[in-house]
């Protein structure tokens, strides 16, 4: 099990809140997300070195040039999806060090995640397990595939940046499930919610992002 409490400075509940405080400052207003920023623990996901600006609202880089997200960026994500959702399952591409997973882990049934590269797969089903989250699904493989064998799913959240709308992620949407995605160029990606309305797909921007690519294959 790991020790949640290591190095009380940074993970007093003083820092956290700070933190929830500028997330609804900035109109982040579930309070079930704001919870589950406050909750989990930003530290044990980023190298020792970078553990004392892990609740620093920023993205942080965490190796293999991968980055975890911004906090405010987890959170509006996981709301956008959680608005108003009814069902039970959700993919996730891109599962990157966890820390996605593990706020989203508590307010759903269970997560299929998918990550390209197995060295940070490996480590991350590791801790998540210390942390006892044990409602996820792990698989390694090409995220613009998806995971058909457990679809439709009632979510989709891909922690990537795509040039296009993955086809075979919409094929995995449920009846109005709700895809959650970055899309676009470096500089000029646009966060995209996708909502499978069986005739048409509704699909709104909430914003501007900044995320690594979402690369093809294995």
């Amino acid at each position: 099990m790991i020790d949640v409490k290591q190095g009380i400075g940074m993970t007093s509940k003083r820092t956290r809140d700070r933190l929830v405080q500028r997330l609804r400052d900035q109109g982040i207003r579930s309070e079930a997300v704001l919870g589950q920023i406050c909750d989990v623990p930003r530290h044990l996901f980023v190298d020792e070195a970078l553990a004392s600006r892990a609740y620093e609202d920023t993205a942080l880089p965490i190796g293999l040039g991968q980055t975890i997200s911004q906090p405010y960026v987890v959170a509006r994500m996981t709301e956008a999806l959680l608005n108003g959702f009814q069902g039970e399952t959700v993919l996730e591409i891109g599962t990157g060090c966890g820390y996605q997973t593990a706020v989203l882990a508590a307010l759903v049934k269970r997560i299929y995640t998918v990550e390209r590269i197995p060295e940070l797969l490996r480590k991350t089903r590791q801790r998540l397990r210390d942390l006892d989250i044990y409602n996820v699904q792990f698989r390694p493989g090409d995220g613009w595939e998806g995971w058909r064998k457990y679809g439709p799913y009632d979510g989709i959240i891909v922690t990537a940046a795509a040039d296009e709308i993955p086809e075979r992620l919409l094929e995995q949407l449920s009846a109005n499930g709700r895809l959650i995605i970055p899309v676009g160029p470096p500089g000029g990606q646009e966060l995209t919610m996708v909502t499978n309305r069986d005739d048409h797909y509704e699909q709104v921007s909430l914003g501007l992002v900044s995320f690594v690519p979402l690369v093809r294959g294995k």
